[in-house]
């Protein structure tokens, strides 16, 4: 029994070790995909609070990265998958987007001390 359960542990940590998607044939760098994540929370950040921005500039948001980065949205769609299958690389791209974000966040407590 000890066995069966020892055999069951190791396949499960082998099974788990890889990445569980295959790899797109056009695999984007590690940095290249962060920064497209990155700008498409910039565009749904815009969008959610200032549609008309993007109204105005005739932006539409998967237009604007497929062209920026000269991919199509199969190689996005791929691309996003494959690195979300590597939970703790992906969590680290999130938390440098994050950090990214709040860069562009005006310091709410100075906006505070302003008011008094």
């Amino acid at each position: 029994m000890k066995k069966v359960i020892y055999l069951c542990v190791v396949l499960t940590i082998f099974a788990c070790s890889e990445n569980p998607v295959k790899k797109p044939k056009v695999l984007l760098d590690e940095e290249t995909m962060e920064n497209i994540l990155f700008d498409v929370a910039v565009l749904q950040a815009t969008k959610a609070n200032s549609p008309e921005v993007l109204q105005t500039n005739n932006i539409d948001s998967k237009d604007f990265i497929y062209k920026k980065y000269k991919i199509d949205s199969a190689t996005y769609h791929q691309n996003n998958r494959y690195y979300a299958g590597d939970v703790r690389k992906h969590k680290h791209m999130h938390k440098r987007i994050l950090a990214r974000l709040e860069e562009l966040t005006p310091n709410k407590t100075a906006d505070l001390n302003d008011l008094k």
